[in-house]
């Protein structure tokens, strides 16, 4: 995921917000439908929304935030439907998202330096918890792993851990081993659970590469790809199994690994690429669906911008 943009007033984003969320949700929508029956393979979201982040739960509902003003949208993947589910507010970004079983969302808050927790039925604002100072960092993505939440800072050496409920302390693990941290890029990107469980899976978005992280000594071991050379633009990262994937933005792909027990080797095994898509940031599974949200950074990011996301079969 890419720092935040120059922002669109909040005046100008959530009263576009609005007045799309009430026609996609009154079915004037252009939600495209497959071919047939079925469930849709694209959802618009409004205007101007600036979207990054996806996450998916159980149920058939998606939950992306927008980099404007740290909203939330939900939409009915049945329909294509959706609504503004939380309005955020002036000055703050919504990156990463994770929906957790028992209904907490757990939210990425990019150059604030903040993670939020909300209700994912209700909309409403948890808590805010301050994992860094607001200048010179960007908390960048969010994965469950135990018994905490684990967000990425793009731009300092360390992951934070945020525990999952209401008690506990936030914990700030340096990334020690072969980790080197570059000035001036995004280093840590997407992130996602080991296949054993006992670690976390980070990507480097500059210069590419996939780091196995202990979640006990935050040492980082670079992992071997086999079959190309890097993961340049990497962004959004999913594990279903030993399958991992890697959304890798600007190049309008996804790129499919297999990973050995430990984590210790990645080799491709496809490629994943749509006409539609357009510089796509982030992944989240539904069935046997990929759903990706286009965050069109090549584009103008203002708030007459149209921007949706799409799905693709897994």
């Amino acid at each position: 995921m890419t720092e935040n943009r120059p922002r669109p007033s909040r005046r100008a984003l959530l009263g576009g917000a609005a007045v799309a969320a009430l026609a996609v949700a009154a079915g004037t929508g252009s939600a495209q439908a497959a071919p047939g029956r079925g469930r849709p393979t694209g959802f618009p979201l409004p205007d101007g929304w600036l979207p990054e982040g996806i996450t998916i739960g159980t149920r058939p509902y998606a939950y992306l935030g927008s980099r404007a003003d740290g909203a939330v949208y939900r939409t009915d993947l049945r329909t294509g439907a959706g609504e503004v589910l939380w309005g955020g507010g002036s000055g703050l970004a919504s990156i990463g998202l994770k929906l957790d079983r028992d209904g907490l969302l757990y939210v990425a808050g990019g150059g604030g330096g903040t993670a939020r927790v909300l209700d994912a039925r209700t909309g409403t604002l948890l808590h805010t918890h301050r994992l860094t100072s607001p200048t010179g960092h960007f908390v960048n993505d969010v994965v469950l792993l135990g018994d905490r939440a684990w967000f990425t800072d793009s731009r300092e050496a360390v992951l934070y851990g945020v525990p999952r409920g209401r008690r506990g302390e936030v914990r700030a693990l340096p990334l020690t081993g072969d980790w080197e941290q570059l000035p001036d890029v995004n280093n840590a990107n997407g992130l996602a659970g080991s296949p054993d469980g006992t670690g976390l899976i980070v990507v480097k978005s500059t210069p590419g590469e996939l780091y196995r992280v202990s979640l006990r000594t935050g040492a980082a071991r670079r992992i071997r790809l086999s079959g190309a050379a890097d993961v340049v633009n990497g962004d959004g990262l999913l594990r279903i199994g030993r399958t991992l994937y890697v959304v890798q933005n600007r190049l309008n792909l996804v790129s499919v690994w297999e990973l050995d027990a430990r984590a210790t080797t990645a080799t491709l095994r496809r490629t994943i690429t749509d006409p539609r898509f357009d510089v796509p940031t982030t992944a989240a599974r539904h069935g046997d669906r990929l759903y990706l949200v286009n965050a069109r950074f090549t584009s103008p990011q203002t708030p007459e911008t149209t921007f949706d996301a799409v799905a693709v079969p897994l």
